[in-house]
């Protein structure tokens, strides 16, 4: 058994989970702060949402858990960790996906 690598698991996120409304991934949206992958086979990812109302949260928030575990099916347990702090803003974002959205 071969534990995901924290950028491993940015990847799959990056690839296969986007935010339904702005239709981006995101990762390059900078909703996804951090990934742990813990010694007891457990991804631990602090990510917030562009807004606290943001009706798309419990969409995206499963949306990550169950991709992290179809992607590394080795993975015990994906914990979701939702943050405030920072709150998000623009400035998080990549700049792919500023340009995308026209922000400069």
């Amino acid at each position: 058994m071969t534990l995901p690598t924290s950028m491993e698991v940015r990847e799959v996120i990056r690839e296969r989970v986007k935010d339904p409304e702005l239709m981006m991934n995101i990762v390059d949206l900078g909703l996804i702060y951090d990934v742990v992958i813990s010694p007891e086979n457990t991804v631990e990812i602090t990510m917030t949402l562009t807004s606290p109302g943001c009706p798309a949260g419990p969409e995206i928030i499963t949306d990550v858990q169950r991709e992290t575990h179809a992607a590394f099916p080795d993975v015990e347990e994906v914990n979701i960790h939702l943050t405030w702090s920072p709150f998000w803003n623009p400035d998080m974002m990549s700049e792919d996906a500023k340009e995308e959205l026209g922000i400069f």
